[in-house]
């Protein structure tokens, strides 16, 4: 655990807040996102907002790939398991956030169908082994990081001939729901920091994923600093490196500078992981278009199946209708999931919607931005 210790060390902490307080410039205020759920979890659990001067404002991002996941894709696995009539294999959040009309896959397992919690798509192989006559489906959800363990798994069912297995895809990418948030959070003027005028949205920078960039590497965000002028700063998950990474980012707006930096040089490279990103291209392939909760469809922005494995792409092998659904009329997910609002914001937080009965998915995912301030916050916050 030491190697652990040296990130969560309390004296460092209040060293780099009390740098981060000189180094915040008067009469200026940043407006800073963490795209990533961990990160968000870092900060409510470690008290890393009460270190900071009020004109550091956090705001949270997407980075969470339950809660980015629309409903109707959900739907369409509840419709799958039940009439298919297959095994459907899941990790834990999963199975507790809300489809259509508040349905979930937890709902369905309690009306009989075959839902089976596991903890990695390897455990979904050995049931498909030790089952051959019934056909299991991996509802196979992520960023990059949880990608190139279903490549894997992917190519050795194919080794293995294994073939009541399949995928329901779900992976989504880093980079487009990125530039798809920049595009709706403009960086602030020299002008309108110098009158104190800012508008609601207005964004100075971005707090990068650490876990994605182990595996596609910090080159692709260049076009966060080249295109929107934002710079963005790599950082690991412990309190100490998501300090560096807000100090790192002051100093850049204070000099007027947009460039990608990487606090997290223990675990990311600039070009990543390149035999996971070679796993990737060899199974996956750009969908045109997907859906996002909260971001709408975007191009570019998920993964599908490669043709050449169709006998393990659920999609192709089964009938999987697409369905529209809308959340909570309740449940400010979408809004929560663009930095526009934070959860106390919701009407419903704590109150209707709470981690035993949650109406959106940010409630129920370990990484959901609600579940972070449910955990971690409410209790401070109301005291206050």
């Amino acid at each position: 655990m030491k190697y652990i210790d040296e990130f969560r060390d309390g004296q460092v902490a209040q060293g780099l807040a009390a740098r981060i307080r000189q180094e915040v410039e008067p009469g200026r205020d940043y407006a800073l996102m963490e795209f990533c759920g961990g990160h968000t979890h870092a900060i409510c659990r470690y008290g890393i907002e009460d270190l900071l001067p009020d004109k550091v404002r956090l705001i949270h991002g997407p980075g969470c790939p339950v809660c980015v996941l629309p409903s109707g894709r959900l739907q369409s696995a509840i419709d799958l398991v039940e009439k298919e009539q297959v095994i459907l294999c899941s990790y834990g959040d999963l199975l507790r956030v809300p489809g259509a009309q508040g349905d979930t896959l937890l709902k369905a397992k309690a009306r009989g169908a075959n839902v089976q919690m596991v903890y990695s798509i390897s455990d979904a192989l050995d049931i498909a082994r030790a089952q051959p006559d019934r056909q299991v489906v991996f509802f196979a959800i992520g960023f990059e990081t949880t990608t190139p363990p279903t490549a894997v798994a992917i190519l050795q069912a194919r080794r293995e001939g294994l073939r009541n297995f399949s995928v329901y895809c779900n992976h989504v990418l880093t980079p487009p729901a990125l530039r798809a948030i920049l595009a709706n959070h403009r960086p602030v003027s020299l002008a309108e920091v110098g009158s104190g005028k800012r508008e609601h949205g207005t964004l100075d920078g971005c707090i990068g994923p650490a876990h994605v960039s182990t595996i596609i590497g910090s080159e692709p965000y260049q076009f966060v600093a080249a295109e929107y002028r934002h710079p963005l700063v790599i950082a690991g998950f412990e309190p100490l490196d998501v300090l560096q990474a807000i100090l790192l980012l002051i100093r850049q707006i204070n000099a007027g500078e947009a460039k990608v930096e990487n606090e997290y040089t223990r675990a990311v490279t600039p070009e990543g992981n390149r035999k996971a990103q070679r796993l990737m291209a060899e199974v996956f392939l750009l969908r045109p278009s997907f859906e996002w909760r909260g971001l709408g469809e975007l191009p570019d922005s998920a993964l599908a199946i490669r043709p050449e494995f169709a006998e393990w792409d659920a999609e192709r092998r089964f009938t999987i209708r697409a369905i529209q659904a809308a959340d909570h009329k309740a449940c400010a997910c979408a809004e929560v999931l663009r930095g526009i609002k934070r959860p106390q914001d919701c009407k419903v937080f704590s109150t209707a919607c709470t981690p035993d009965h949650p109406l959106g998915s940010c409630m129920v995912s370990a990484e959901g931005a609600c579940a972070a301030h449910y955990h971690y916050g409410r209790f401070r916050q109301a005291a206050a």
